[in-house]
């Protein structure tokens, strides 16, 4: 498998597309791509989220790997519970933890609750995945995000003090997403990386 024959899924989170994103750059970047396309109705569905992944997947005759971000990443997990094909790997990057409240700005817990998100499964997840976590993202504790990791059976890689590493974290550009990215589709399974995340934010809001 490589990069030339690999379709990449990009999922956003409950944003969707957000112009300055690492996700929508990668994506502008890459051949083969994607895009979960935004909800017209029933923005915060769990159910409808998860349909709608599933249809891209569905609709790509290559080999599939997904990169997602925040609740992007929750959907993807809670996808693979019920999933009707099969992927070659998923990037699930600094997953949001809807299981506690978010900070202000956010939808609230009993929101979440209704949208039928948590609980957040456990369960193994049945293709290589790897969980970019950040040390300081106001929306997860790294406790909570390591032990999501475990359970999930990924390879969890620190990429620093990023925030919740989007732009409103200083975050545009994130180059350690194609280097994570190469490693799954070439099936390349390295000692966790530690450390910052690639260059320096270009974004500052």
């Amino acid at each position: 498998m490589t990069e030339s024959t690999v379709t990449v899924v990009i999922v956003p989170g409950l944003r969707d597309h957000v112009a300055e994103h690492w996700q929508t750059l990668l994506a502008d970047k890459l051949d083969n791509t994607v895009t979960v396309p935004p909800l017209e109705h029933d923005k915060l569905s769990r159910a409808a989220r998860v349909a709608a992944l599933d249809d891209v997947v569905n609709s790509v005759d290559a080999p599939v790997v997904l990169v997602a971000h925040s609740a992007g990443v929750i959907t993807t997990v809670h996808w693979a519970q019920e999933a009707t094909r099969r992927v070659s790997g998923a990037l699930l990057a600094t997953p949001a933890d809807l299981e506690r409240r978010l900070p202000q700005g956010y939808p609230s817990l009993e929101e979440l609750e209704r949208g039928g998100w948590n609980p957040i499964p456990r369960q193994r997840l049945p293709f290589p995945n790897i969980v970019a976590a950040s040390t300081n993202d106001p929306l997860a504790d790294p406790r909570r995000v390591a032990d999501m990791a475990q359970a999930w059976g990924s390879r969890l890689v620190s990429v620093g003090a990023v925030g919740h590493l989007n732009p409103a974290a200083g975050y545009g550009s994130w180059p350690m997403a194609e280097q994570l990215l190469g490693e799954l589709i070439d099936g390349r399974h390295l000692p966790a990386l530690d450390g910052h995340c690639g260059d320096e934010p270009r974004i500052r809001s």
